[in-house]
C-alpha cells in the first residue's frame, strides 16, 4: 500500500473537515513541473486551471491510497500521473449537486465511493462468466487495461497509463476511461450497469427539470452513438473507413461515453471535427457556464 509523498489525513481530525479547510502535504514544484511536461495536453491547461488541477491532485493523492499489484512499487511521479488525468474531468465541476458556494474542491465529491486505487504493471486478464438466453453459461478471459467497479476500486495498467501522452493524438486515455465510469455509476443501483448519462445537473443547457435534462442528453447520444455503431459495422464489414476512435466504444452507450470523453480531454481539437454534436453537450456538462 501507498500514498504520494507519504500522506494520510489523520483519521480523526483533518478527515473530518471540510477540504478547503484541510492541509495535505503539498505537491513539490519540480514533481508538479516534470507531470506537466509528461503530458502536452496538460501543458495545454491554461495558468489558472493548471494551478485549479494541481489543487484537486493534492487533495485526491490525500484521499486515496495506491495499491501495487504483484510487488509493483507505486512512486510520486506514478501517482501524480494517474491524479492530474483523474481530476482533468472535475477542472470546471462542482459537487455532484453542483453546490453554489463555489468550493472547487467539491468536484472530488465525484469520486467518494472508493479510496483504492489497484496498479498493475501491465495488463491484467479478468475472468468473465456470462448466461446467454438459453441458459448456457460461457466463461472466458478477457484482457483489461483497466476496469471501475461500482463502489468499488479502481484498476489501471501503468504500461497503458505511461501511454497516455502518445495515445493523446488518437484519443486514448486509460485513466480519464475509467474515471468517467464512475461519474457515469453515480445514482444508480447497486447491480445496474452505468447508461453513458451521469447526474445531470439542473439548468443543464437551459433546461428545466431532471427529467429534461436527461432527454435533452438522450436527444445527442442515441444518434451518436447509433451513427458511430453504424460506421464500426460498415468498416467491419464491407472495408468502410475505421472511425477515429476505439471500435470498443460500439459495445454499450457506457463505454462510448467513456471513450469519447478521452478525446475530448486529451484531444480537443480533433474530438470538435469528429463530434460536432458531442462538443457542446459535453461543455455543458464539464464546463458549465464557460
Amino acid at each position: 500500500m501507498s500514498s504520494a509523498f507519504t500522506i494520510r489525513l489523520p483519521p480523526f481530525a483533518q478527515a473530518w473537515l471540510p477540504r478547503r479547510w484541510r492541509s495535505p502535504t503539498p505537491i513539490p514544484l519540480p514533481l508538479w513541473r516534470k507531470t506537466l511536461a509528461q503530458h502536452r495536453f496538460l501543458q495545454s491547461l491554461s495558468a489558472s486551471e493548471q494551478a485549479r488541477l494541481r489543487q484537486l491532485c493534492t487533495h485526491f493523492l490525500a484521499e486515496k491510497e495506491f495499491h501495487g499489484a504483484h510487488e509493483f512499487v507505486i512512486t510520486d511521479t506514478i501517482a501524480l500521473a494517474i491524479a492530474a488525468q483523474a481530476c482533468l474531468p472535475l477542472l470546471h465541476l462542482g459537487g455532484v449537486r453542483r453546490s453554489p458556494d463555489g468550493d472547487a474542491l467539491r468536484a472530488l465529491d465525484w469520486y467518494e465511493d472508493f479510496v483504492g486505487i489497484v496498479v498493475q504493471p501491465g495488463a491484467a486478464v479478468a475472468q468473465r462468466e456470462v448466461t446467454d438466453g438459453a441458459g448456457v453459461v460461457h466463461r472466458y478471459r478477457e484482457v483489461l487495461a483497466g476496469e471501475a467497479m461500482d463502489r468499488g476500486p479502481i484498476m489501471l495498467s501503468w504500461e497503458a497509463v505511461a501511454q497516455a501522452d502518445g495515445g493523446a493524438e488518437a484519443g486514448h486515455n486509460v485513466v480519464i476511461h475509467e474515471f468517467v465510469h464512475k461519474m457515469d455509476m453515480r445514482g444508480i443501483e447497486l447491480g445496474q450497469h452505468p447508461a453513458g448519462a451521469p447526474p445531470l445537473p439542473p439548468g443543464f443547457l437551459g433546461t428545466h427539470t431532471e427529467s429534461e435534462a436527461r432527454t435533452r442528453w438522450q436527444a445527442v447520444m442515441k444518434p451518436s452513438f447509433d451513427a458511430f455503431c453504424e460506421a464500426v459495422s460498415m468498416a467491419e464489414r464491407f472495408g468502410g473507413e475505421a472511425p477515429w476512435l476505439d471500435p470498443y466504444a460500439a459495445t454499450h452507450p457506457a463505454e462510448f461515453f467513456a471513450v469519447t470523453c478521452e478525446a475530448y480531454f486529451v484531444n480537443r481539437q480533433r474530438f470538435d471535427i469528429e463530434f460536432p454534436a458531442l462538443m457542446p453537450l459535453y461543455d455543458g456538462f464539464f464546463r458549465p457556464g464557460r
